[in-house]
């Protein structure tokens, strides 16, 4: 397979249905089940789909499905093209396909719980589902979600931001060890200890720092709960959003303001082409939360 002819022909709005529900499901057995049908009928329509396109929709060597480069770009189309006729033939019909947000380990911070409650409020026919995905697009890119909160630059190629707001840095620090002691810390303060650094989805580096004032040493790991186990452990010292001290306490950590880092500036990311339709609506509500908290 290599990629799709223009034509589409034969392609059954069954077809879509069962790619939407495997794609959203990453499993045929419970898409199967959202879609009151056997397993080998979805996969038969799925392998069918795929033929009919000439293109690998799925990627189907792990036991959790994955979809292809291709089936990431397909997937807005066909989700589009459903809504399209569920629409018109029954207008005001309730869209089952939910919204998907992705994060790597905050989410929207303070303003994440008022989001989620005014969301199921005004918007109950189109669900809202925060799902984190260790990974620096927080599954953007791997299609596991419509849109994502995310953190820092990204220059992923395809994937389209915009700034919803800045939060501070705060230097976390184990909770018994002297630096815990400061009310406060600055840059320099961190630089005679060792960095723990999230290499998959954070977004500190040690570029941070000046090139000649360093931390003396780097710790990597690969997600957010082992980041807090190496800080507490007295390995290292962290950096991070304002955030994270809200949403990630932990026993043996302490966060500390950190007053001389930039600010980091919070996104709200999506692929380049048909979104879900319910986007614009989010951003909106997220822009109106962040309002709130600054009248």
């Amino acid at each position: 397979m290599n990629s799709p002819h223009t034509s589409g022909r034969g392609v059954e709005l069954r077809h879509l249905r069962a790619f939407l529900a495997v794609a959203d499901e990453g499993n045929v057995t419970r898409a199967a089940a959202r879609l009151g049908l056997s397993q080998p009928v979805v996969s038969r329509t799925l392998a069918a789909l795929e033929d009919r396109l000439g293109v690998r929709l799925v990627n189907r060597s792990t036991h959790h499905l994955e979809l292809t480069p291709e089936g990431t770009a397909f997937r807005d189309k066909a989700a589009l093209a459903v809504a399209a006729f569920d629409e018109a033939v029954e207008p005001g019909r309730p869209s089952p396909r939910p919204l998907r947000l992705g994060h790597a380990w905050s989410a929207l911070g303070p303003y994440t719980t008022p989001l989620l409650r005014t969301w199921q409020r005004r918007c109950p026919q189109t669900p809202l589902e925060l799902r984190r995905i260790d990974d620096r697009t927080a599954g953007l890119t791997r299609g596991e979600v419509d849109a994502a909160v995310l953190r820092g630059p990204v220059e992923t190629p395809g994937v389209v931001t915009e700034v919803l707001y800045t939060e501070g840095r705060v230097a976390a620090v184990a909770a018994d060890g002297p630096l815990a002691a400061h009310t406060s810390l600055r840059l320099a303060d961190l630089t005679g200890e060792a960095v723990v650094l999230n290499t998959v989805s954070g977004t500190t580096t040690l570029d941070l720092w000046p090139p000649d004032a360093r931390p003396t040493a780097a710790l990597t790991v690969a997600n957010t709960d082992d980041w807090l186990t190496a800080i507490a452990a007295g390995r290292g010292v962290g950096v991070s959003g304002s955030s994270t001290a809200g949403t990630h306490p932990h026993a043996g950590v302490v966060y500390r303001p950190l007053e001389d880092a930039p600010p980091l500036p919070v996104l709200l990311a999506r692929r380049d082409g048909p979104a879900h339709p319910a986007l614009p609506e989010l951003l909106g509500l997220i822009r109106e939360i962040v309002t709130w908290d600054g009248a």
